[in-house]
């Protein structure tokens, strides 16, 4: 349960973030070109919204609703009402102001909405738009201003990832341990196993261009079809291996929750616990476990595999100290999971292996961010052939699969990192031309400008019904993914 409401907090601010960048891009270049925005939200507000501000009348309301009287007129209602100060005009010169909009948060954190004055979206239809349009009004504007209304979300999405990577690289720098100082090499998943990886390949290269460790598109490059990976094997061997074909398609089929690649961590003793079982062996710190009974343990793979198999047994353990080998009797408890144990704590990675750290000063810092964020969006956009076949769309997940892309652990540096990435995804996904998306909106206003010809209310109201409609489907199927994989999978 903790878990899941930590995943579920990371989830829900990367939400605030990324909704309000996301709308507040529309929001300044509507204003920007004189238009009125009549709303701004942050998620959306059937029925009822958590809270109002109205600059204009200066009232914050809090769980408010609207309540037609026998006229068909909409009374404002809300549980509680605070005045913050005199009222202002919402116009002044008749040009709007940022007084002019509704600010307000919904309960339904499904995303969040900018309506601007004349323009139909979701909270528009054209039989709103019946009258003379207004200077202020989105329709009155030239197809340039709308286009850059349209686009700027998307823009602001993207700018926001590279200022997140920006800040990470200038806050945390890069730490990481290359690829062939890991020297037990790497686990492969059982797809790569297939492939023919074999566990403890040292990964060389990809393509012919050396394996950067800190290059973190590496492992979905390697992902494509035909690429050529070249390991080390048994450290003396140089191997070249072909990715099939099929590999995705595997890797999709088999839903597999287990990292594509991950280093072999040898197993060295930081501390043995007091008593337990491996402290009364004699076991010490800095000794390095390399045979269980007869199983030999390079890495914490075979040690944990050893142990679980030895339960309850008192077994030699070949251990190297001051790189002598010794021999100890040691006795494996069993855990209430069927886990074995022996009481040590052990030595982390950073401390086995050579960490590579690189600091970047605020200017060194921008062009890594901006690398960074273009290399995470062409590796997506790359990534989306993949959605276009049977495999791919059984692999569409909704909110679940997006949660779990958080660590089960506050982890501001995972957070930051996740939900930059999250922010490339926004803009990407927004930018498809599908009607109700800004990608719709960007479609009907490039033909107006190369055709000269506006599409009519009617036309642009029926889109945006058929976009709706299907990214509400969408939104079912995508979530109905997640519920089977939890319940079935």
């Amino acid at each position: 349960m903790e878990t899941f409401l930590i995943k579920a907090l990371q989830l829900i601010l990367a939400f605030v973030i990324l909704v309000t960048i996301h709308e507040f891009g529309h929001y300044i270049f509507a204003r920007i070109f004189g238009m009125r925005v009549e709303r701004f939200y942050l998620f959306f507000n059937p029925w009822f919204s958590l809270l109002k501000y109205r600059p204009d009348k200066n009232t914050v309301q809090i769980i408010a609703w609207t309540k037609k009287d026998k006229d068909g007129k909409e009374i404002p209602k809300a549980l509680l009402t605070f005045k913050t100060g005199k009222e202002h005009p919402a116009m002044k010169n008749g040009k709007p102001t940022w007084r002019s909009t509704l600010y307000g948060i919904g309960w339904l954190p499904l995303g969040g909405y900018c309506s601007i004055s004349g323009m139909i979206d979701e909270t528009t239809d054209s039989n709103k738009l019946a009258t003379e349009p207004q200077p202020w009004e989105f329709r009155a504007k030239k197809a340039w201003p709308r286009l850059m209304v349209m686009v700027a979300g998307v823009v602001f999405n993207f700018l926001l990832a590279i200022i997140i990577y920006i800040g990470i690289a200038w806050h945390w720098g890069d730490d990481y341990v290359a690829y062939d100082q890991a020297y037990e090499g790497m686990d492969y998943a059982e797809q790569l196993h297939k492939a023919g990886f074999k566990d403890g390949d040292i990964l060389l290269a990809h393509n012919g261009v050396h394996a950067e460790a800190s290059d973190a598109t590496l492992q979905w490059n390697i992902m494509d079809k035909g690429g050529v990976v070249t390991v080390l094997r048994n450290h003396r061997d140089t191997v070249d291996i072909t990715l099939p074909d099929s590999f995705v398609k595997e890797m999709i089929d088999n839903d597999s929750k287990q990292p594509l690649m991950t280093y072999r961590i040898p197993v060295i003793v930081s501390e043995p616990v007091a008593g337990e079982p491996a402290i009364k062996a004699g076991i010490q710190a800095g000794d390095r476990i390399v045979r269980v009974a007869t199983d030999t343990t390079p890495t914490l793979k075979e040690f944990h595999n050893a142990l679980d198999a030895n339960l309850d047994k008192t077994v030699p353990m070949l251990i190297l100290r001051d790189n002598k080998e010794l021999t100890v009797d040691c006795h494996i408890n069993g855990t209430s999971e069927g886990k074995g144990v022996i009481g040590i704590k052990l030595t982390e990675p950073a401390k086995i292996f050579p960490v590579t750290h690189i600091d970047y000063s605020l200017w060194e810092s921008i062009p890594k961010g901006i690398t960074d964020g273009t290399d995470r969006l062409c590796t997506y956009v790359s990534s989306m052939k993949y959605l276009f076949t049977k495999e791919g769309a059984q692999s569409v997940g909704g909110f679940g699969a997006i949660g779990d892309l958080y660590p089960s652990s506050w982890n501001w540096l995972s957070f930051w990192n996740t939900t930059a990435f999250l922010s490339v995804i926004l803009a990407f996904m927004n930018i498809l031309p599908i009607p109700a998306l800004d990608g719709g909106h960007v479609v009907f206003t490039l033909w107006e400008i190369i055709t000269r010809r506006k599409p009519s209310l009617k036309v642009l109201e029926y889109a945006q019904y058929i976009g709706m409609m299907f990214l509400f489907l969408l939104l079912i199927y995508a979530n109905g993914n997640d519920i089977y994989r939890f319940f079935f999978k």
